[in-house]
């Protein structure tokens, strides 16, 4: 038996937690921008821009239905097709201003699906991953073994399905690279009951400030020029392809009239591209190619 009450008011509650535990970073206050989608639901935005650490950070939280599943939804499960559909789920990036500083991104979120005379078809997704400019080996070591503990009490197999699909689904096929270090992804999730995947969902999204927090804190005071925010602007470039071309999410928001404010929220302020750009051979900037956008276990 599924219960979106309580999916809704533990997303609407991890929103304002994670949002209380960045503002102590930052110093400065999300706006929050309530808002109706006319085909049915709504959500609540709240974003900063131009602050002391971050350059721009949204966390969303929405909650929308409709009465026909739209075309990203229905092609992966086409037996769907036609049926009533819900969505709840928050949804987070974060751009920091200094290049050391990782962009991050999490997401949670629950879906289902409703047709009369039939059982509801319902899942759970989400995940976490991390897109650094420079790399620091122990920046993914924590990251990635905050998501493996979170894991574990779910099932010895999650762990290694979900940094598998993690590094498979953030990747930029168009330029056979990885988007970042990774982390863990899942969709589709319903193979433990209600109670078991909503509590694994649970784990994952309590787990995104005690993964990101440390980093953030190590690198934001970090010195840089402008040599260091020349780069972050052009791997930026390469967040904003990914995010256009590749994410479910984004496809989704955008095909079944979600808020455009709060579905492009995910892009970087600055950004650049450069025709054929190369990094100096043996640079920092060489690194992150050489040693961090390539598959590997970290932990």
């Amino acid at each position: 038996m599924t219960d979106s009450v309580s999916v809704k008011n533990y997303l609407i509650g991890l929103q304002a937690r994670i949002i209380a535990a960045l503002e102590e970073v930052d110093g400065k206050h999300f706006i929050t921008d309530s808002w109706d989608r006319p085909d049915g639901g709504g959500g609540i935005s709240r974003v900063l821009e131009d602050g002391n650490v971050f350059e721009r950070g949204g966390v969303n939280f929405s909650h929308v239905m409709g009465d026909k599943l739209p075309p990203s939804a229905a092609a992966s499960r086409p037996e769907l097709a036609g049926r009533k559909w819900e969505a709840m789920g928050v949804s987070l990036v974060l751009h920091p201003r200094n290049p050391y500083a990782p962009t991050v991104h999490m997401n949670v979120r629950f879906f289902t699906t409703s047709a009369e005379g039939q059982e509801p078809v319902w899942w759970f997704g989400g995940g976490m991953d991390l897109t650094p400019y420079y790399g620091f080996e122990e920046d993914a070591v924590h990251f990635h073994q905050t998501c493996k503990d979170v894991l574990a009490p779910f099932g010895d197999n999650l762990h290694p399905r979900f940094k598998k699909w993690c590094d498979e689904y953030f990747y930029l096929k168009h330029r056979k690279e990885a988007r970042g270090v990774g982390g863990i992804f899942f969709d589709d999730f319903n193979e433990l009951d209600f109670a078991s995947s909503f509590a694994m969902m649970q784990s994952v999204g309590d787990a995104f400030i005690p993964a990101y927090r440390p980093v953030l804190e190590k690198r934001k005071d970090m010195s840089y020029g402008e040599r260091e925010r020349d780069f972050q602007a052009y791997r930026r470039g390469r967040y904003v392809e990914f995010n256009l071309v590749f994410d479910r999410g984004t496809l989704f928001g955008l095909q079944s009239g979600g808020r455009i404010e709060s579905i492009l929220m995910s892009m970087p302020p600055i950004v650049k591209w450069r025709y054929d750009w190369k990094p100096e051979a043996g640079s920092a900037e060489a690194r992150l190619a050489s040693d961090f956008l390539v598959h590997k276990e970290w932990v």
